[in-house]
């Protein structure tokens, strides 16, 4: 699982606490337990918000796809899959030839 991002970490905790205050303002409980429902519904919103954040180079790369494929149509696909196989072959081989070089063999 991939980092959070400070972009993530800042919408996420900045979430919670804009959330936690609403909430207690509006529902007006002074009980524990009514704080801690709000606390865990400001949590899980707080998640949910850090999670969707979009991370940058995937919006990057959702974005040269895009422009990729209304530009050159289904050519750029087939050009792609026969870049693969050369560069497999450029790396010195598979998983196989490499498997000796591993720094946990004995």
């Amino acid at each position: 699982m991939p980092r959070p991002t400070a972009a993530q970490l800042a919408y996420g905790s900045a979430t919670v606490v804009c959330s936690t205050l609403v909430m207690l303002l509006l529902s007006g409980t002074s009980t524990g337990i009514g704080v801690a429902v709000i606390g865990i519904a400001a949590l899980a919103l707080g998640l949910i918000v850090a999670v969707t954040v979009p991370l940058p180079g995937r919006a990057r790369a959702a974005r040269a796809a895009a422009r990729a494929r209304t530009s050159s149509g289904a050519a750029t696909g087939t050009a792609k899959e026969a870049r693969v196989p050369a560069a497999r072959a450029h790396a010195g081989g598979g998983a196989e030839s490499r498997f000796g070089q591993h720094s946990l063999r004995r």
